[in-house]
């Protein structure tokens, strides 16, 4: 049983770190997390650049103080635009003049901390690539999805949920889009922008503070592959268990039995009370040795200390047997023991097991 118990619990150990193993494989697959800041360090390279209504005849600026560490910017609106903004874009890639095509469907957040110096409601966008509707070298015709969010003198945290941007009305008529094919992708993302906002004050400056800027990702799948596979192979350990102990807690009481055994034969025979040491030690030589092939007169005498003449007195006067008789009684009494409780027993293998 100790040799079972030993290889269980090695292999109870291997299983842990087998799972610990593939839980944090999988646990780090299902929770993904790509850091923008800093710059340098990011896994996904990128440039900064400015928009403004500049090209409208607007007059709306917007001055860069960090895009390295963090996104630090003023903004000042003005209304000589008819549609007056002004948006601090992250462009991926590091070629100017063709930006990448970045697939971002394994995220469905954007994660920042934000500050303004004045309370500020402002935008964020994507720009998406729509495959029946873009053309590569023409970013207008790109789909821009966005969301609102608001910030004030405090640091503040904020997640924006990716997949849940809204199209804006005036691109979707202007490339005759179906009011309900409001559905993009994130396959094909090229830009991601901070801006102004309709509700952002006119005429004055304002600072944007963003850190900590993060792509975070969910991927259940893995969790159900982990839980799948834990189940099949902690199962399976539970199920080799229970069978590996059974069959080594019979065979542990195989030994023990075939151990016993040749007292069996002693008990079932009908022996009147020794009477003297050396009866009693004569009675158990034969009654524990009669298995051995090679047990004789000789070797009894020799064992117990006690004559061949006085062997055979006492076993003629207390059992009518001489030592030969009374040796091929036992062996005889346990092969038929034998061959009464084995349905299917070999009797060559029985005669061997009893001495002959």
């Amino acid at each position: 049983m100790q040799d079972f118990y030993n290889k269980a619990l090695i292999g109870f150990i291997g299983l842990i770190l087998v799972s610990c193993l593939v839980g944090y494989l999988c646990v780090d697959n299902t929770f993904l997390k790509i850091s923008l800041l800093p710059v340098t360090k990011s896994d996904l390279p990128w440039r900064t650049e400015k928009n403004t209504d500049a090209h409208q005849g607007g007059q709306s600026a917007l001055t860069i103080i960090d895009d390295r560490f963090s996104l630090n910017f003023d903004i000042t609106m003005s209304r000589a635009a008819t549609y007056p903004y002004a948006a601090f874009t992250l462009v991926f890639g590091e070629d100017t003049s063709n930006p990448d095509l970045v697939d971002l469907s394994r995220f469905d957040t954007l994660s920042f901390n934000v500050k303004c110096s004045a309370p500020n409601t402002l935008s964020f966008s994507m720009l998406t690539f729509d495959e029946k509707v873009s053309n590569k070298n023409d970013f207008l015709s790109y789909r821009a999805p966005s969301t609102f969010f608001s910030c004030d003198e405090d640091w503040h945290y904020v997640e924006l949920d990716l997949t849940r941007l809204e199209t804006a009305q005036w691109w979707l008529d202007m490339f005759n889009v179906d009011l309900s094919r409001k559905a993009y992708e994130l396959d094909k993302v090229s830009k991601l922008s901070f801006g102004s906002s309709p509700q952002t004050p006119f005429g004055v400056k304002s600072n944007v503070h963003l850190s900590e800027i993060a792509l975070v990702g969910h991927n259940w799948v893995y969790l159900y592959v982990l839980g799948g596979f834990l189940i099949i192979v902690w199962g399976g350990y539970a199920f080799w268990f229970f069978r590996q102990h059974t069959a080594a807690l019979v065979d542990d009481l195989r030994t023990k039995f075939q151990r016993d055994r040749p007292l069996v034969a002693y008990q079932q025979l009908s022996v009147e009370t020794h009477r003297d040491k050396d009866r009693s030690a004569i009675l158990h030589f034969m009654a524990t040795q009669y298995a051995n092939p090679d047990v004789s007169l000789d070797t009894m005498t020799s064992s117990i200390g006690v004559s061949r003449t006085k062997i055979n007195d006492i076993l003629k006067s207390e059992l009518g047997f001489t030592f030969t008789g009374y040796l091929n009684k036992l062996r005889l009494t346990e092969a038929a023991r034998l061959l009464k409780e084995g349905e299917d027993a070999n009797v060559a293998e029985i005669a061997y097991s009893v001495g002959y």
